[in-house]
């Protein structure tokens, strides 16, 4: 697979435990509260309305061009209305009832995965994207990169919402503050016993575009 630098480097994310500490985080801010999902991580560019590439995180400086096996993911746009270039980055992902059918068709000498995320790394970065196609793979948006000339009005949730109105699933999220951000970690615990898409983790941004 091509080597391809990203524009921008794709940085880890800091880690807590502490509910506490996110109350911190947000001071007197609204952010937006998403699961962190357990794929593999993958940057996506339009032009002209098209889906023109595809790029794995890699190690976030240099992914590898998956173009090729993007087309066939199963929930992404291939075309999409606004003309100018997009950038967004998102989270490729096999769903558990995917995994556990796969798993059950393997041959009994191959080995199976052990988990969907490893299915999900080597189903998207096969060179044959008959297999990419046969194996359900989901794109979830989490992030914004760039949109030529679209006002956002400083907000991350503008940008969520736009972006589902071009065709893209995004990631669950909810809008926090200070004052019901516990509850809210509450309800996505409660909720993830039954999603049928992995994740390991909340991820919490500003949707303060510029203070962010």
């Amino acid at each position: 697979l091509k080597k391809v630098r990203h524009e921008s480097p794709m940085l880890s994310l800091d880690k807590t435990k502490e509910v506490t500490a996110l109350e911190s985080f947000l001071g007197n801010n609204k952010g937006i509260l998403s699961y962190k999902m357990d794929g593999l991580t993958v940057v996506l560019t339009y032009k002209n309305g098209e889906l023109s590439q595809a790029v794995t995180r890699g190690n976030g400086e240099i992914g590898e061009d998956i173009t090729h096996n993007a087309k066939f993911f199963k929930n992404i746009p291939l075309k999409i209305s606004f003309k100018g270039e997009l950038v967004i980055r998102g989270e490729a992902i096999i769903t558990y009832s995917d995994f556990n059918r796969i798993n059950e068709e393997l041959p009994e000498m191959d080995a199976k995965y052990k988990n969907p995320r490893n299915l999900c790394s080597g189903s998207v970065r096969q060179l044959n994207n008959k297999i990419t196609k046969e194996r359900n793979v989901n794109f979830f948006a989490f992030a914004l990169v760039s949109a030529d000339n679209v006002d956002f009005k400083n907000s991350r949730k503008c940008q969520f919402e736009w972006l589902k109105s071009q065709g893209f699933d995004v990631v669950e999220y909810k809008v926090v503050d200070k004052d019901n951000i516990i509850d809210t970690i509450g309800w996505f615990e409660r909720a993830i016993s039954d999603n049928d898409f992995p994740s390991d983790g909340l991820v919490i941004i500003y949707d303060d575009i510029a203070y962010g």
